[in-house]
């Protein structure tokens, strides 16, 4: 069955949208390794504002709560941050 695609009329984000600000997301928690000394206390911080965008783009779907906890994980994880996991996100819920 295809996906229906949000309407503007539903309030939800534009699929393009949505995934410039998971590139941004990703490219923002990758950014860290250019800031030695704070990039564990940074990840610390940002890993729930990570994952709560993560929870509203793919909380809905069946494997969302899962992702979620990736996208959480792999901010808190030392030598993960390289992963884009909120783009990989936007690639399982839109090209999947």
């Amino acid at each position: 069955m295809a996906r229906r695609r949000p309407s503007k009329a539903d309030g939800k984000m534009e699929p393009l949208s949505q995934l410039g600000i998971c590139l941004l997301l990703d490219v923002v928690g990758a950014a860290t390794y250019f800031l030695p000394g704070v990039e564990e206390l940074f990840d610390v911080v940002y890993a729930p504002i990570q994952a709560t965008v993560a929870w509203s783009f793919f909380g809905g779907e069946s494997w969302g709560k899962v992702w979620t906890g990736v996208a959480l994980a792999e901010e808190l994880l030392p030598f993960f941050d390289i992963f884009p996991s909120m783009t990989v996100g936007w690639m399982m819920k839109y090209l999947l």
